[in-house]
């Protein structure tokens, strides 16, 4: 179909949403993806319960979900063209270039929750006044990697605690390739260092669980208020969620940046990618044993067990990745009907195998107490 936008064939960035990370490889995204009808780009700031507030060009419009039945999330491009009451509204979604998703919260659903579109970098954030949990810090970054984005590591409240420290080195242990940069946002130290990773024009999301500091952390990259904060309890270190909704905020340099609720668990969505990216180690390990369909259970030449028994590599560390690779199998049988068939036959032979087993286990020690008595008679 001929399109009627008015981006023209130039990669200029004049009409559209600056502020809001419109660059000009996302002009050419654009371009590449024109709309008959579409007149002008937008970006998708905030999702509220029955409109979308989009920034296009100077303004910022509240409009109805697209008409088409896509379901737009906070972050996402848009087309924008003219209604039939000589208003605006949205016409299209462009396809996302990057996409953080988690599995819903109801633990039977294969279904994914899209947290987040077109983000160039997520920040992963670690306060140092909590017990640091390295399994929610490895599934984190997961899918981090699994989403297309780069992740970055963000200590925060460094200047409340002596162990600031101590969590640095063990956070740079946990996220192995993944850059880490220490803030505190109360006296500015690493604000700048924090601004200088993420690519210009670019857009950065801050995951963490509530309480970790975030909207503090915003109003320090911003350079004034712009989120709500809250204290959090000394007990159990659970803080108030005063971030209710995504919305992307531009900062003076250039760069947007979108702060989310804090997030209590991440189950993963189809995310192979990111488990290879996270723990590539532990994948070549495995490659190394000397049988290809090697259990790590104790046989002959399995490099894993010998890496454990080395201290090579962590036994939790170990667990956390066959752990990991459970849920998103568990995740393909529901949404796999072949897979779910064939799982139920595996476990169905080892029943079978396991019954046999056990039968000959009794049959042999019968026969043999049989054999002892005759010999007695």
């Amino acid at each position: 179909m001929p399109s009627n936008n008015t981006l023209g064939t130039s990669t200029s960035t004049s009409n559209g949403p600056l502020p809001y990370g419109y660059t000009p490889a996302v002009a050419q995204h654009f371009q590449n993806h024109a709309l008959a009808d579409a007149t002008e780009p937008g970006r998708v700031v905030r999702v509220d319960r029955n409109l979308l507030l989009v920034a296009a060009g100077a303004d910022l419009l509240h409009l109805p979900y697209p008409l088409t039945g896509e379901a737009a999330v906070t972050g996402d491009w848009v087309w924008i063209g003219p209604n039939r009451a000589g208003g605006r509204q949205i016409l299209g979604v462009l396809p996302r270039r990057s996409e953080l998703s988690r599995k819903r919260a109801f633990e039977d659903s294969s279904a994914a929750q899209v947290l987040a579109a077109n983000m160039d970098m997520v920040g992963v954030v670690v306060p140092v006044d909590r017990p640091l949990t390295h399994n929610r810090l490895e599934r984190t970054l997961v899918a981090v990697w699994d989403s297309g984005a780069t992740p970055l590591v963000i200590i925060t409240k460094a200047d409340l605690a002596e162990v600031a420290d101590d969590v640095v080195g063990k956070v740079i242990l946990q996220a192995a390739g993944v850059d880490v940069v220490t803030t505190s946002a109360e006296s500015g130290d690493g604000i700048d260092e924090l601004l200088a990773h993420i690519p210009a024009g670019g857009t950065i999301v801050l995951l963490g669980p509530s309480g970790a500091g975030k909207s503090t952390l915003i109003n320090a990259m911003v350079g004034r208020d712009v989120q709500d904060t809250g204290e959090v309890r000394a007990g159990d270190f659970k803080g108030k969620h005063t971030t209710t909704s995504r919305e992307l905020v531009p900062l003076p340099n250039g760069t947007v940046l979108m702060d989310t609720p804090g997030v209590r668990g991440f189950g993963l969505f189809d995310a192979e990618d990111g488990i290879g990216e996270m723990f590539g180690d532990v994948e070549e390990l495995a490659a190394r044993c000397r049988f290809s369909d090697c259990a790590h259970q104790g046989e002959p030449g399995c490099a894993v067990q010998e890496a454990i028994a080395g201290g090579v590599l962590e036994e939790r560390r170990w667990h956390n990745y066959l752990k990991l690779q459970r849920e998103l199998a568990a995740l393909a049988r529901r949404s796999d009907a072949a897979a779910q068939r064939a799982y139920q036959r595996e476990w169905h032979q080892k029943v079978v195998s396991a019954g046999k087993s056990q039968r000959w286990a009794e049959r042999e020690t019968a026969e043999r107490k049989d054999r002892s008595g005759r010999k007695r008679r």
